[in-house]
């Protein structure tokens, strides 16, 4: 061997190792996936909530509760970050976003410009097939509501109320007489003229109320089915007609209070069209109180979902939304300070 050969032969035996791969792969990999399957079903329940669309079971059940959202985003991130995915971070960094988006309170809440002329106070409660009535009467007692909306009165609970109201607080009713859920009633300080009221599975009566100050003002209980699987079609039918109703009231350019269980929150399409065309704003809302949960009420507040709600036309300030707790009944009453105001001019 040639000294120019063992030079080449040292100098090959210096060369170093050529580098393995040293891209940063996943480790934790069942983290990794646990963190895309959780993120996969978050941007799911986003993507309809982000078309406007309610979709087919199990996307409006699972809507009712697009605030929990938050725990499935956040365990995802923290599963990403163990699995060192980074594609996971940052698809968990978006999800998040859109949750905290839709998070926000829909719908305006500008006040009325014009003078306050007259008070209302407004009390929804579904009282359960009758089964809350005795609480709903200490409500009503300590509340003093103007108008009360009580969907799921049976038979019982609606002789109960006329018998244990005194009417010369309470004067003035309309109802859908019937036994179970299918019974309503709304019970009323204030003079009502009779109206036709909505079509519909349970019973949801509707009248004239008139204000203090001789404004006339349409009230109509909300009672929808619930977005049962075999009832989707139902509940959407019967959401679309409390719109038509809200509709009607705005083209006619009259005040409007439309008040009960709605089976739909804010995260459900066929609510915001109530709210869209129907030209009403949902009170708890203006109040403050847009992700008060009024169901189901053996739950802590934050973990369900607002589906009672008092929604009035524009005309109408509301300055307080209480949610309590009554007993015998998977709902939370609600109760409403509304204003009304004149326009200017």
């Amino acid at each position: 061997m040639d000294s120019a050969t063992a030079a080449r032969t040292a100098s090959q035996e210096d060369w170093p190792e050529p580098e393995a791969n040293t891209r940063p792969r996943p480790r934790h990999r069942p983290s990794a996936w646990l963190a895309a399957l959780l993120l996969a079903g978050v941007t799911t329940l986003l993507g309809f909530r982000a078309a406007d669309s309610d979709g087919a079971t199990p996307i409006p059940q699972l809507l009712a509760f697009l605030p929990l959202l938050l725990a499935p985003t956040v365990a995802a991130l923290l599963l990403a970050a163990l699995a060192r995915w980074r594609v996971g971070l940052v698809w968990g960094v978006v999800a998040l976003g859109g949750v905290a988006w839709f998070l926000e309170p829909y719908g305006k809440a500008d006040d009325p410009k014009g003078p306050a002329v007259a008070d209302v106070r407004v009390m929804a409660a579904n009282v359960q097939f009758g089964q809350a009535t005795q609480g709903l009467l200490k409500a009503v007692r300590e509340e003093k509501p103007d108008l009360l909306f009580v969907p799921e009165c049976d038979y019982t609970c609606s002789d109960t109320l006329r018998d244990e109201l005194p009417r010369s607080d309470y004067p003035h009713r309309t109802a859908s007489e019937a036994g179970g859920a299918e019974g309503s009633v709304i019970v009323s300080k204030l003079p009502l003229k009779k109206a036709s009221g909505l079509a519909g599975t349970l019973g949801m009566p509707g009248a004239v109320a008139e204000l203090k100050n001789g404004h006339q003002v349409r009230i109509q209980l909300a009672h929808p089915m619930p977005p049962l699987p075999e009832q989707l079609g139902t509940w959407r039918t019967e959401l679309a007609e409390l719109r038509d109703y809200a509709a009607e009231g705005k083209r006619e350019n009259r005040s409007t209070i439309i008040a009960g269980d709605f089976n739909a929150t804010q995260d459900h399409a066929a609510f915001r069209d109530i709210l869209d065309t129907g030209g009403v704003r949902d009170a708890a809302r203006l109040a403050g109180s847009a992700r008060t949960a009024s169901w189901p009420a053996d739950l802590m507040s934050p973990l369900g979902a607002q589906i009672d709600h008092v929604l009035a036309t524009p005309d109408f300030s509301a300055s307080d939304a209480r949610f309590l707790e009554i007993g015998d009944t998977d709902h939370r009453a609600l109760v409403v300070d509304l204003t009304l105001h004149k326009p200017k001019g």
